[in-house]
C-alpha cells in the first residue's frame, strides 16, 4: 500500500531528498546553540574573556543563519514534495477511474470516490509532508540533543532516557486505541459528501417539496455523526498532553535539583546545566512532535487505504492483445446471452437471449421497468461484458474489438441525460470535437433542437449550466441525440431518450433518423407504443427475457402484453400532447 502510494512521488523526488537532508542540517546547527552556549557562560562570561565570548557568539551567529536556511529549504521543498504526491495522486486516481467498467464503478459510491480525491488526498499529503520534515527533524533532534546531554553529564542525561521510555509507552497506547476510530470517519465523510451532492443536484425538487428542513436536518445528523467520532478520538489524545507536560516539568524539576548539587560539588558548570535544561526541552519537545506525526499518520494510513482501493481496482473490460480496430457495420447478434450484475452467484437478470438483427435496421424495445432494457443495449457498446454467450456487432465479438473504436461506432444516449459546464457547441462536440460548426447545427437540426436553440439570446454559444439545469428535459434530451448523431456511429441506442418531448417532435426525429441516416442501425427503448410502432421489428422483453420480437402488426395480433399495452394507451383517447388536426 504505502509502496504504491510512493510511486505517485514521481517527479517530486529531488525534492522528496533536499527536504529531510535540510531538515538535518537545521537540527544540527539548532543543538550546536546550547552547547555554544554553555562555552560562552562557562569560558567567557565567568572568565571574563571578550575575545571568547565575542568568538563563540559569531559562531552562534553563523550556526543560526545555517539553521534557518535549512529550515527555508525544508519547508519549500516539503511543500512541493507533498503537494505533488498530492497532484499525482489525484490525477492517477482519476485517470484510472476512467477505465472502469460500469461494474468496477459501481463498487465505489460517487461520493466516496469524492472524498477520496479530496479528503483522503489532503491527509496523505499532510502526513508526507510532515513525515519529510518533523519525522526527520524529531527522531534526529531527540537523538542529536541524548548524545549532547550524555556527552555533558551521563548521570543527568539517564534522566531523559527514563522520561522518553515512559512517553513512548503512553504515546503508543494512544496511538493504536485512537486509530480504529479515525478508520471509521472516512465512511462518515461519504455521507457527508452524499448528503450534500444529492441536496445540491436536487434543490429545485428539494424547493418544490418543500423538504428544506428535512435535508438541513439530515446533513446535521451526518455532520454530527463525524463531530461525535473526532471527539471521541481526539478525547482520548487529550491524555497525551497533561502527561507530556507532567513529564517534562518533572525532568525539569529533577535536572535542576540534581544539577544544583551538582553544581555546589563541582562536578557541573552553570553553563553546562543550562545546556541540559535546553537540551531536555529540545527533547521531550521532539516527542511531541512525535506524537502529532503518530496521529495524523493514523488518519492517513486508513485515507492510504481507500485511496490504495481505488488504484488497485483491476478493470472488468480491457482491450484484447490484438483488437480489431475497424466495424464492419451495424449488425448485431446475440448468442445464448446471459447477464448479472454480480457475476459471482448473482441471479442472471438478462437470460438466454438469442437476436439477430442487420444493419440498418431500425428497432424498437419495450417492457415493464425492471425488465432490463437498459442492460440489454449496455452490452452492444460493452459497458458491461456479458455472463455467458457472446455479443456480435458487425460479425466480431465485442470483446475482440479496441473498446475506443467500439464506442466510438456505438452511439448511446442514455436514460439519464447528462450536459456538461460550457456553451451549446462544447456540448455538442463531445460527440466529434472536431465537428464544424455546420455539422453541429445540422445534427441539432436532426435532433428537432436547432429552433429553440436558435432562440436563445447567444444561440449555439448559450452557456449551459452544470448538469444542464438552465434546459428543459425535452431540451436536454435534444441536445444529447445531436450530441450522439455528431459521432456519425453505424449504431444508434436511444435508452427511452425521448420521454419528455411530445409525440409531434418524437414523430419529427425518428423521421429524421430515416432519412438522414438510413444506413445506421437504430435501437428505440420507449415506453410510449407510438415512438417504436414504425420499427421494422420490435422486441418484447418480460422479466429478463425476450417474449416476442416481430413487426407492430403481428405483435397486435399475436402478442398479448403488447396488445395489452397498445390498447392501454390507444384506446379511445390520444396523447394531450398530440397535435390536433382541424
Amino acid at each position: 500500500m504505502v509502496r504504491r502510494i510512493l510511486k505517485e512521488v514521481k517527479q517530486y523526488t529531488f525534492a522528496s531528498i533536499i527536504t529531510p537532508v535540510s531538515m538535518i542540517l537545521e537540527v544540527i546547527m539548532e543543538l550546536s546553540i546550547p552547547y555554544l552556549m554553555a562555552s560562552i557562560i562557562d569560558k567567557g562570561v565567568n572568565a571574563g574573556d571578550m575575545s571568547h565570548i565575542l568568538k563563540v557568539g559569531g559562531l552562534m551567529v553563523v550556526a543560526a543563519l545555517i539553521g534557518l536556511f535549512g529550515g527555508l529549504m525544508g519547508g519549500r521543498f516539503g511543500a512541493m514534495a507533498s503537494a505533488g504526491l498530492a497532484k499525482n495522486l489525484r490525477e492517477s486516481m482519476y485517470n484510472h477511474i476512467q477505465t472502469f467498467s460500469f461494474s468496477n464503478i459501481d463498487k465505489f459510491s460517487t461520493s466516496g470516490l469524492v472524498t477520496r480525491l479530496t479528503t483522503d488526498v489532503t491527509n496523505i499529503q499532510n502526513a508526507y509532508q510532515m513525515i519529510l520534515r518533523i519525522a526527520v527533524r524529531a527522531p534526529l533532534s531527540m537523538i542529536v540533543a541524548l548524545v549532547m546531554a550524555f556527552t555533558i553529564n551521563a548521570r543527568i542525561a539517564s534522566i531523559y532516557l527514563i522520561a522518553l521510555v515512559f512517553l513512548a509507552i503512553v504515546l503508543l497506547i494512544i496511538m493504536f486505541t485512537s486509530m480504529g476510530t479515525f478508520k471509521s470517519i472516512f465512511p462518515k465523510y461519504d455521507a457527508l459528501n452524499e448528503s450534500i451532492q444529492e441536496n445540491v443536484s436536487a434543490i429545485r425538487v428539494v424547493k418544490a417539496y418543500v423538504r428544506e428542513e428535512q435535508e438541513i436536518s439530515k446533513l446535521h445528523k451526518a455532520s454530527k455523526n463525524i463531530y461525535n467520532i473526532f471527539v471521541k478520538a481526539e478525547k482520548k489524545i487529550s491524555f497525551a498532553f497533561p502527561i507530556m507536560s507532567l513529564t517534562v516539568y518533572a525532568c525539569i524539576i529533577l535536572i535542576s535539583w540534581l544539577g544544583a548539587k551538582m553544581i555546589v560539588q563541582n562536578q557541573l558548570t552553570t553553563g553546562e546545566l543550562t545546556s541540559l535544561l535546553a537540551y531536555c526541552m529540545s527533547i521531550l519537545m521532539s516527542m511531541m512532535m512525535l506524537m502529532m506525526i503518530f496521529v495524523m499518520v493514523s488518519m492517513s494510513i486508513a485515507s492510504m487505504e481507500r485511496v490504495s482501493e481505488v488504484l488497485k481496482e483491476e478493470p472488468d473490460i480491457v482491450n484484447p492483445e490484438n483488437p480489431v480496430t475497424e466495424v464492419k457495420d451495424g449488425s448485431i447478434s446475440f448468442k445464448n446471452v446471459s447477464f448479472s450484475y454480480h457475476k459471482e452467484g448473482g441471479e442472471p437478470i438478462l437470460r438466454n437471449i438469442n437476436l439477430d438483427i442487420k444493419s440498418g435496421e431500425v428497432i424498437g424495445i419495450m417492457g415493464a421497468t425492471g425488465s432490463s432494457k437498459s442492460s440489454l443495449v449496455n452490452l452492444i457498446s460493452r459497458l458491461y461484458d456479458v455472463t455467458d454467450g457472446e455479443v456480435l456487432v458487425g460479425g466480431v465479438n465485442v470483446k475482440d474489438y479496441d473498446l475506443e473504436t467500439l464506442r466510438n461506432e456505438v452511439s448511446v444516449v442514455l436514460q439519464k441525460n447528462v450536459l456538461f459546464t460550457g456553451s451549446i457547441y462544447d456540448n455538442l462536440r463531445w460527440g466529434n470535437k472536431n465537428a464544424t460548426d455546420e455539422e453541429c447545427r445540422e445534427a441539432a437540426r436532426l435532433a428537432c433542437a436547432d429552433e429553440f436553440i436558435s432562440s436563445f439570446p447567444d444561440g449555439y454559444e448559450t452557456h449551459i449550466e452544470q448538469g444542464g439545469t438552465n434546459v428543459s428535459g425535452g431540451q436536454k434530451q435534444r441536445l444529447c441525440i445531436a450530441r450522439a448523431l455528431l459521432k456519425k456511429p453505424k449504431i444508434l441506442i436511444l435508452d427511452d431518450s425521448t420521454s419528455a418531448v411530445d409525440t409531434a417532435t418524437d414523430a419529427r426525429i425518428r423521421q429524421a433518423f430515416r432519412e438522414a441516416i438510413p444506413g445506421t442501425t437504430k435501437l428505440i427503448i420507449a415506453q410510449r407504443i407510438s415512438s417504436i410502432q414504425d420499427a421494422d421489428r420490435i422486441i418484447v422483453l418480460d422479466d429478463g427475457e425476450i417474449n416476442a420480437f416481430d413487426t407492430h402488426e403481428n405483435l397486435l395480433a399475436n402478442n398479448e402484453i403488447y396488445r395489452e399495452v397498445y390498447e392501454s394507451q390507444t384506446g379511445g383517447s390520444r396523447d394531450f400532447d398530440e397535435t390536433e388536426v382541424s
